[in-house]
């Protein structure tokens, strides 16, 4: 692995890889970060196609996918970035919020591969991960800023005060953008997207 930049006192600093693992709904993917900015490789499995007959996702039916795609796809994350469990520094699966089945999935597999390879283990809030996502496309971009997160279920503008401390300013009091367009999509016959939930 090459050496990463120059601290303030000249002294080379070593790269940080993050395996990533997010299972919160109906994609499995696992991605290869490198010091937090920087993508080496993203690998997702979708089930759009499978959930589409049922009009929106199935939490049991996502939970088992997860299951026979979670170790493919963390293979070919690895396999892409040209790198191998011993290279990563640090796994970080999804811990909530999301679909409790297709969570544990990704909780349990992270666990498993955190004990036997030996590397530590932290859990990652799925919405504070789309924030965290400003980083990769921002590269320059650091606290405080204000965020308008429109995920979902979730609609809020968020205060970043630093990388560990959000504030919620604000948030939809009846429901989310993302459920609001299900809803109508469903009720006006539409194609529903790939995100609603099954009722």
């Amino acid at each position: 692995m090459k050496p990463g930049p120059k601290s303030s006192k000249g002294k080379m600093k070593k790269d940080i890889l993050t395996l990533g693992i997010e299972s919160s709904c109906d994609e499995t993917s696992v991605a290869i970060v490198k010091n937090g900015r920087e993508i080496l490789s993203n690998i997702i499995d979708t089930q759009i196609p499978i959930h589409e007959k049922y009009g929106g996702v199935v939490p049991e039916i996502a939970s088992r996918n997860h299951i026979e795609a979670i170790s493919r796809v963390t293979k070919k994350a690895l396999e892409e970035a040209k790198i191998t469990f011993n290279d990563i520094d640090v796994i970080t699966p999804t811990y909530g919020p999301g679909l409790v089945g297709a969570l544990l999935v990704g909780v349990s597999y992270a666990k498993a591969l955190s004990f036997s390879i030996n590397k530590p283990l932290v859990g990652v809030n799925h919405i504070q991960g789309h924030i965290a996502s400003n980083y990769i496309t921002y590269k320059d971009l650091k606290p405080p800023f204000l965020c308008m997160m429109m995920s979902g279920g979730n609609t809020q503008i968020v205060h970043v005060k630093n990388y560990t401390e959000f504030e919620v300013l604000g948030k939809t009091r009846d429901d989310a953008i993302g459920e609001a367009f299900d809803k109508v999509a469903r009720v006006v016959g539409l194609r529903i997207s790939r995100r609603a939930k099954s009722r």
